[in-house]
């Protein structure tokens, strides 16, 4: 059994086991596996770089229901997943109950173009991919007598840094003193008699 090579971005086929399979078409690629619209039951598979959806004979993917333009939505290939995009229809587009113009499209989402519901369905199941093994951590207890790091490096303010202004201590120096002539006289006053009459 032939397996096929989901294409890179690149176009190009990517390795998979020891078979590789490329296959170029003109205008479409068709690679087993590619993501498939559902609507009202009926399963479209998307082959084309380009796919346009609506009530038109000449749409790719056509959908008789009155509340479907007859030019729809598009879909364009963009490296595994296709991106879908409203062609200014008349009841809109909708992804996930939300109203869109343009978006990419990812594994299940639910797609309602005017009243038609419809399901996409990706080869790449971006949303479900398991999560990566968390790495093993190996504590490392510090050795007996081991300086204790600096941990001033750490605060989220900034270090104000020493500085030796001759200015700034002159001024200091000269505040301090106008403060103790200040505090010295307020003493004499409140030691002072008042005289009496």
């Amino acid at each position: 059994m032939a397996m096929e090579a989901p294409l890179s971005e690149s176009g190009c086929a990517r390795s998979i086991g020891m078979a590789t399979l490329f296959v170029a078409l003109s205008s479409s690629v068709k690679v087993s596996g590619m993501p498939k619209l559902i609507i009202s039951g009926t399963t479209h598979e998307l082959v084309d770089e380009a796919i346009t959806i609506g009530r038109g004979p000449d749409n790719t993917i056509v959908v008789n229901d009155p509340s479907i333009s007859t030019h729809h939505a598009q879909f364009l290939l963009e490296g595994d997943t296709y991106r879908l995009k409203d062609l200014d229809s008349t009841n809109g587009t909708r992804v996930n109950g939300k109203p869109v113009t343009e978006t990419v499209l990812r594994f299940d989402d639910r797609i309602r173009f005017g009243a038609a519901e419809a399901r996409y369905e990706s080869s790449e199941v971006g949303g479900s991919k398991p999560l990566p093994k968390p790495e093993e951590i190996k504590a490392q207890f510090a050795e007996a007598g081991a300086e204790v790091p600096h941990l001033t490096s750490a605060s989220p303010f900034r270090r104000q840094e020493q500085q030796n202004d001759a200015v700034r201590t002159g001024i200091l120096i000269g505040l301090g003193i106008v403060l103790l002539v200040f505090l010295g006289s307020i003493i004499a006053v409140l030691m002072m008699h008042a005289p009496t009459l």
